[in-house]
């Protein structure tokens, strides 16, 4: 079973977004996300937050929780301290999420079956919660935030993948402050083995306007 986009829910969880936060003028950042989380129907929505961060996006990623059937969405913070400042603002948005404390290697370790991951780039163990997620068996979107960070400047995304994760495709928008993107598979081994003769299908549906992603 693989990620399947659907265009009707992504567009409901944009414009749910857009009306939320019209106060916060993000760079779009939030209702991108928010609708990629839903579009996709994440199951399992972490992100990582820390003091004095902007909460546009995690209000989007709460509200594409509420659209995608069964979704969790959970916020990683560091210390007390970004937990009450995180809730407090969550609260002033109308909107509440679960919150985890602790370091990197302790939270994620909890954290099965991620397939919708936002990480800031600002942080200095971006690279490490990348590399400890353990991904959905569907595949998962990975998004790295603030992309233009001094942070992030040799950052590949191959560094931080397990060796049976694929690569099926990455790209760097230029919203708010850059977000690198990639889409990836579980299983079937490194997309530049020689021997690897599967690849990837895209196919967009002309009727419903669904895109899937397949491999033959």
């Amino acid at each position: 079973m693989k990620l399947v986009w659907s265009p009707e829910i992504a567009t409901k969880s944009y414009i749910d977004t857009v009306k939320t936060c019209e106060l916060f003028q993000e760079s779009g950042v939030a209702e991108l996300v928010s609708a990629m989380a839903a579009g996709w129907n994440a199951q399992l929505i972490v992100e990582t937050w820390s003091e004095g961060g902007l909460i546009a996006t995690s209000v989007g990623l709460a509200i594409a929780s509420r659209h995608s059937c069964g979704s969790r969405h959970v916020c990683l913070v560091p210390d007390e301290q970004s937990r009450s400042e995180y809730v407090e603002a969550m609260g002033e948005a109308g909107v509440s999420t679960e919150v985890i404390v602790g370091e990197a290697e302790d939270v994620m370790s909890g954290l099965s079956g991620v397939d919708f991951l936002v990480v800031d780039c600002r942080r200095r163990d971006f690279q490490r919660v990348l590399r400890l997620a353990k991904l959905s068996h569907r595949g998962a979107v990975l998004i790295c935030k603030n992309a233009n960070s001094t942070n992030n400047s040799s950052f590949k995304w191959r560094s931080v993948l397990d060796p049976a994760s694929r690569l099926v495709r990455t790209v760097f928008l230029p919203v708010g402050k850059g977000l690198d993107i990639a889409h990836v598979a579980v299983g079937g081994g490194s997309s530049g083995s020689s021997q690897d003769v599967s690849r990837w299908i895209r196919h967009v549906d002309q009727q419903s306007g669904e895109e899937y992603v397949f491999r033959k």
